[in-house]
């Protein structure tokens, strides 16, 4: 061993043990802090189901390949990241000896055109990587970014430490190479053996290369361990863990959509009859509150912004940013912490740090004025469409989060935009939201030429109609619920509804956060949808079919088939049971409702019932399918007033007219109210109709429809 050797030895043995001591250190916080969060025994079933999605979505990568270029990029870099570490180990014998390699597989030439490959391809991808990181950077002048917010210099600093240890360990290959000390022919390491006919025979160089390496890397496990904050280089651990635990790991995309987690107290789901509040949890009012997977999804988050990218909110000048809230919850955690660790309330803490303390009196919600860490505009802002759950490539439950803080501030604080007060008492006094006598449910089925069966549990059907509180009290919905209910008895299917008997499904009180509200409306609909002994239900509002579908299972409906109407319309197009003879004159353009899209992957049947009804089938909006663009009206938001920035259901209005299509086609009666509004409101209410998909289907049936 010569003295380059020696020292570089030296180097990479000190610097690897202050790295490790400070990594082991930092894994220690960081496991601490998500112990600090409530129990959730719902993560751990199914383990082979969670396997096997955790390998499909990180090594398929599934989710990041949506976004192709980036996708694949990524897939290198990581890959690369994996294989890094076999390199970075390699140096640690090249420091030692120039000759030196990997022992029993650092001979195979196999190992060396596989790693040179990947060294290439990793490379590349991460130049992508870093090209659209500045060509997308906050300060340019082109609008949004969806890095706005992300800490910068940590995002360059983990891209360009990748840089520099791929071509470290080409320029390491190149003087092994050079020195003639190259373990594979030139056809296993075709770029290396280039660099070594033009760098110098020099072993000392080598040494000195491997401990460069050695050192950038153990810089960079320093700088994270210091940060347990810096989710852009501690998601390549966590995500792993994060994915593993998702909600529901056989959803095949966003495992945070459909229906909500119930709301727990210690681990358990909340008996109403009898919680306690001065002992029970009722949503979640502290950041320790939130369960431990909430926490993990914090830490996780790798601040690349596509939840941010793709919110409505946000895209409309609403201060609602998904990635910044979870930034702010995770920030708010960790410093948070010592005090939590040492303790808590009543406990000593002489010895916890100022900041620490200040942090924790910091109340969860709250304006500037209380120096809260989520601003009440900003949980009021998001419409629960889930598109941040959507894109999140680390499973990340954005809506959970949301609605857990909603059900503390609604619950316990009564606080809440006032106008929503009218709707929650609507659905407490009348059982609908718009306050209408219940007694008028029916009325739609006036002017019908047929009658239609009521589900009393005597009568004998196939599909109980659910015609849900918008088809049965507002206009526009009322020829919706009329088209479907003609459609079902022009193709011959036996149905029935409920009549008075139907009430609220109570998705806008659980998604505002009165969970009390909520399972007061639910229990009541599943008592009387078992005794009307319903097997199979067809609901035309997806919000209706959400809950009914996902939701009312947590309170006991079981093995009932839950389908939204343009599900079963398109099934009794494709039977033959109803034929489109005049298809609709014109273009038409379909907006995905969240809650049947997103939701629940409802995607291709209302584009099928469309294609045959429309004689030019269906022009596509720019955002369609799962990147579908929010009406504005979920979350409640359709009885809350919408202050701040652009009107969300304008924004998405101005996009259906840019198509050119005269005909814009819903599939959910909020939405039909939200882009109706929006269109009216741009003045093209007589150049553009909106119209459910089931009238369209029924104007194309019966051409004097």
């Amino acid at each position: 061993m010569g003295t380059v050797q020696i020292l570089t030895t030296a180097v990479a043995g000190v610097i690897t043990v202050v790295a490790v001591v400070l990594a082991v250190r930092a894994v220690s916080r960081i496991l601490a802090v998500i112990r600090l969060g409530q129990p959730d025994p719902t993560r751990f079933g199914d383990k082979a189901t969670r396997t096997r999605q955790m390998l499909t979505e990180t090594v398929g990568h599934t989710r990041m390949l949506k976004w192709s270029v980036v996708g694949a990029a990524h897939w290198f870099v990581m890959v690369a990241f994996i294989v890094l570490s076999l390199l970075v180990l390699e140096a640690y014998f090249e420091v030692v000896d120039p000759n030196a390699g990997l022992p029993i597989i650092g001979g195979w030439a196999v190992y060396g055109l596989a790693t040179e490959l990947i060294g290439v391809f990793g490379l590349a991808g991460i130049l992508v990587l870093i090209g659209i990181r500045l060509a997308n950077r906050p300060t340019r002048p082109q609008g949004r970014s969806r890095f706005t917010g992300s800490t910068m210099w940590q995002g360059y600093f983990v891209e360009w430490v990748i840089v520099a240890v791929l071509v470290c360990g080409f320029v390491i290959r190149g003087f092994k190479a050079a020195t003639g000390h190259m373990e594979w022919p030139t056809w296993a390491a075709p770029v290396s053996h280039a660099l070594g006919g033009i760098l110098p025979d020099s072993e000392a160089g080598l040494s000195i290369v491997a401990a460069v390496k050695i050192v950038v890397s153990m810089t960079w496990l320093i700088t994270i361990a210091t940060n347990v904050t810096m989710g852009v280089a501690w998601h390549r651990f966590a995500a792993f863990f994060n994915i593993f635990f998702k909600r529901d790991p056989d959803r095949p995309a966003g495992s945070g959509l459909g229906g909500l987690r119930p709301m727990t107290s210690n681990g358990k789901p909340l008996d109403f009859e009898e919680a306690d509040p001065e002992k029970d949890q009722f949503g979640v009012a502290t950041v320790e509150q939130f369960t431990w997977k909430g926490l993990l999804d914090f830490t996780t988050c790798t601040e690349c912004g596509r939840c941010q990218s793709q919110c409505p909110a946000w895209n409309t000048g609403k201060p609602l940013s998904p990635k910044l809230l979870v930034l702010s919850l995770r920030d708010h955690a960790y410093a948070k912490a010592p005090y939590l660790l040492a303790g808590g309330d009543g406990a000593d803490h002489s010895k916890v740090d100022a900041l620490a303390l200040a942090e924790a009196q910091r109340p969860l919600i709250g304006g500037p004025d209380e120096q809260g860490v989520i601003d009440p505009d900003v949980l009021w802002s998001c419409t629960t469409c889930g598109a941040c759950v959507e894109q999140c490539p680390v499973d990340i439950e954005h809506v959970d989060h949301i609605v857990d803080m909603r059900r503390y501030q609604v619950l316990i604080e009564s606080s809440f935009p006032s106008e929503a007060g009218v709707m929650l008492r609507n659905l407490e006094n009348k059982g609908n939201p718009w306050g209408a006598p219940p007694n008028t449910r029916e009325d739609w089925t006036k002017g019908l030429d047929f009658e239609i069966k009521r589900a009393d549990g005597d009568t004998e059907f196939e599909y109980l109609y659910w015609v849900g509180c918008a088809a049965a009290f507002e206009d526009r919905a009322k020829k919706t619920a009329r088209a479907v209910a003609t459609l079902l008895h022009e193709a011959g299917v036996d149905f029935a509804i409920l009549g008075e008997g139907e009430t609220c499904t109570g998705d806008p009180a659980r998604r505002i956060g009165n969970e009390f509200v909520f399972q007061m409306l639910a229990q009541q609909n599943v008592e009387t949808l078992t005794e009307a002994k319903v097997t199979k239900i067809v609901a035309s509002c997806p919000h209706c079919f959400n809950t009914l579908a996902n939701e009312y299972p947590q309170l006991g409906l079981n093995n009932v088939q839950v389908v939204h109407h343009t599900q079963l319309l398109a099934e009794l197009v494709g039977a033959g049971k109803l034929t489109p003879v005049q298809p609709l004159d014109g273009t038409v353009t379909f907006h995905d409702p969240c809650y049947l899209g997103r939701h629940n992957r409802v995607f291709t049947p209302p584009r099928e019932v469309l294609a045959g009804a429309a004689a030019n089938g269906v022009t596509e909006m720019p955002r369609n399918q799962e990147r579908s663009f929010c009406c504005g009206a979920g979350g409640a938001r359709m009885w809350m007033e919408e202050r701040i920035g652009k009107r969300i259901n304008t924004e998405r209005v101005d996009e259906a007219l840019a198509t050119g299509a005269t005909t814009i086609a819903v599939g959910c009666p909020f939405c039909h109210t939200m882009i109706n509004d929006g269109v009216t409101g741009k003045g093209a209410n007589e150049q553009v109709e909106v119209v459910d998909v089931a009238t369209v289907l029924l104007r194309s049936v019966k051409a004097d429809a």
